[in-house]
């Protein structure tokens, strides 16, 4: 038994301002069908004792702490610098005035 009719999926493509073929709207009734028919199986489910989660893995913060500490010296960092102006380093201009 179907869960969804053409003239749903006629509803939901003129909502979305899409043009369907009568192909494609026989294949998104099926899609859709597929979708509804799957919720279906999961509303079946004892989920009682389950704990509602916001993700499906456990996560945690990779983030670190800063820690202060010397940066790299002005010289060393400018050594390698393709394009060097004074103490700086000289890029392409990105910007058109």
């Amino acid at each position: 038994m179907t869960k969804i009719s053409l003239e749903q999926v006629d509803h939901v493509a003129r909502l979305a301002r899409l043009e369907l073929s009568a192909a494609d709207k026989e294949r998104m009734r099926r899609e859709l069908d597929g979708i509804l028919s799957y919720i279906d199986k999961l509303r079946a489910l004892d989920t009682r004792d389950v704990e509602p989660t916001s993700h499906a893995v456990p996560v945690t913060n990779v983030m670190r702490d800063d820690v202060e500490r010397p940066s790299l010296p002005q010289d060393d960092m400018l050594a390698n610098a393709p394009d060097r102006h004074r103490d700086m380093f000289r890029v392409p201009r990105i910007i058109e005035e």
